[in-house]
Formats: C-alpha cells, sequence, structure tokens
C-alpha cells in the first residue's frame, strides 16, 4: 500500500477529528482515503459527462430520436401499476 504525507491546517484536522468522534469515518486516514475517492470519483463522473456533451455537440440527435425516447418513456411510465 502506497503512503502519502499532507500537512493541513489546524482548523481542517479538527474538523476531522469531528467526524473521527462522530463516527462518519473511521480515523484521519480514513477520512483521506475517503477524501481522495470521492476526489477521484468525481473527476471520472465529469470527464464521462464531458464526453457525453461533446458527442451530442458533434453529433445532436435527430427530432425522430427524441420523439422515440419521449414515446418509450411515456410507454414506461403507462406501464407501471402506480
Amino acid at each position: 500500500m502506497a503512503q502519502i504525507v499532507a500537512r493541513i491546517d489546524d482548523e481542517l484536522a479538527a474538523e476531522v477529528d469531528l467526524l473521527v468522534d462522530g463516527g462518519v469515518v473511521p480515523s484521519r486516514s480514513g477520512a483521506v482515503r475517503d477524501g481522495l475517492r470521492m476526489l477521484v470519483d468525481l473527476h471520472r463522473r465529469r470527464s464521462i459527462a464531458d464526453a457525453i456533451v461533446e458527442g451530442y455537440r458533434r453529433l445532436p440527435q435527430t427530432d425522430g430520436e427524441a420523439v422515440w425516447s419521449d414515446d418509450m418513456t411515456a410507454s414506461m411510465i403507462a406501464e407501471e401499476p402506480w
């Protein structure tokens, strides 16, 4: 397992300690791991979203495609028992 050393200010350390004391994270290290996982996941999701947007900019959906998806959505909703 790799080790990363980082310095944080006292205020942030105190906030992290409150998370540890409240059982939100198991330790300071756990908080750092969770935060890094969230950051990596956020970046991955933004990259995917940007690629999807760019795809639609390059090749916008046609009116026919939009109607098809609207019709299918309405059909699926109508089939629901609620």
